[in-house]
């Protein structure tokens, strides 16, 4: 390749991974707007704190397990001198790009556990996460570690198909983020003392608002820019998502009987269920996709908190993990050419990688949290909860002068 496609190319992914940085912005006012007044800044120190380790984890441990290069060599061999590096470091910001995807695990737990988790035990947990429990499902669906992948191909032929990350990354991250919740236990004065749902309203709908909206426009990197080069661009890739992001929204507008948050979300939801096949599945076939992801995550944040009284505070289970099976699974049928795809997928293979990525996060999840549980304690105390984790961490509010009375 001659240095102006590599160029353009290394151009290519950093966009891509600009895009997806924006995006832990998203993650980040999502929960701002979501959580009570007294927790917001807790939520902004999380994400960014959660990114910085994440980067450093992945860095130094993560990148090596999932993919077998370590960067502990000189800046000339990383430019492209040698040692498996590709020219003008697109090796560099592939490593970028693939960051943003690791460090989303943590901020997307940190939606779930909201308002009541101890600071320093969710940076260890961080640590664990992105430097060994989701790069070594990373490495099993996207390097073919293990043999996974070969064994899928021959049994059903096909391997697992997961594009962009509807299961590796979403899907892992919402099924740590559930074990994470069971193991925290609800917030105070979530439920009333015969179980029945105590309703603690969104601090700011616009702030929430923006937030789904950051994470909407950066999807479009987190999905299109998954390519790699200029050459395996892809258009299609682009619709995709573009139609089950307003299937998903649609959905639960009508389903979520015009309720804001769920409208916000169900953008969300479109967007995590289409990651694994927008490469493959007609726009139609997304469209509907999404659809489903955004009733999907109405019916399962309501049954979540509602029936089995699992205080997600987000929702993450419902939307990331849910729906990213969904996703992972719906590939195998709208990605077949009899529905209009492009083929190249079987539907036990999506079945089975779903369903082992799943079952391995949530065990993942209970693990982590469990040792940390056990070890470092993972919830405030009473008092620090009830006075909010601003205070009680941070040692400031979100509006420090308001309090002061000035």
């Amino acid at each position: 390749m001659n240095s102006t496609g590599v160029g353009g190319d290394v151009f290519f992914v950093l966009v891509g991974a600009i895009l997806v940085f924006a995006m832990h912005g998203g993650f980040a006012f999502l929960e701002v707007g979501t959580v009570r007044h007294k927790n917001q800044v807790n939520a902004l120190v999380k994400i960014l704190v959660d990114f910085a380790l994440s980067t450093v984890t992945y860095f130094f441990v993560g990148y090596a397990f999932a993919y077998g290069t370590t960067f502990l060599v000189d800046a000339a061999t990383l430019s492209g001198g040698g040692g498996g590096f590709e020219l003008q470091g697109l090796t560099l910001v592939k490593f970028f790009f693939l960051t943003t995807f690791a460090a989303a695990i943590p901020a997307i737990i940190s939606g779930g556990i909201a308002e009541r988790m101890k600071f320093w035990p969710q940076c260890v947990a961080t640590v664990a996460l992105v430097g060994i429990v989701y790069p070594l499902y990373e490495g099993i669906v996207w390097n073919g570690n293990f043999g996974f992948q070969a064994w899928l191909e021959a049994t059903f032929g096909a391997q697992f198909h997961d594009f962009a990350g509807s299961v590796v990354v979403h899907g892992v991250g919402g099924w740590i983020a559930l074990g994470a919740v069971l193991l925290l236990g609800a917030r105070m004065g979530r439920y009333d003392s015969k179980g029945r749902p105590i309703g603690i309203p969104p601090s700011s709908l616009p702030w929430l608002a923006m937030g789904s909206w950051m994470l909407c426009v950066g999807w479009f990197g987190f999905n299109v820019m998954t390519a790699g080069s200029l050459d395996a661009a892809s258009g299609l890739v682009a619709i995709n998502s573009l139609m089950a992001m307003v299937g998903g929204i649609l959905a639960a507008l009508v389903v979520g009987k015009n309720d804001p948050g769920f409208v916000h979300n169900g953008a969300l939801a479109g967007l995590v269920a289409v990651c694994a096949g927008s490469d493959i599945m007609h726009p139609i076939g997304s469209l509907i996709v999404g659809a489903g992801a955004g009733a999907i995550f109405v019916i399962g944040f309501e049954m979540c908190q509602n029936k089995l009284k699992v205080d997600d505070v987000l929702g993450v289970w419902p939307l990331h993990g849910i729906c990213g099976a969904w996703g992972g699974i719906a590939a195998g049928i709208f990605g077949l050419e009899s529905l209009g795809g492009l083929g190249g997928v079987s539907l036990m293979s999506q079945i089975i990688g779903t369903v082992v990525g799943a079952t391995y996060a949530l065990a993942a999840g209970f693990v982590v949290y469990g040792i940390l549980k056990s070890t470092m304690g993972l919830r405030l105390s009473q008092e620090d909860e009830h006075l909010g984790a601003d205070l009680a961490i941070h040692k400031i509010s979100a509006n420090p002068e308001h309090d002061l009375g000035r």
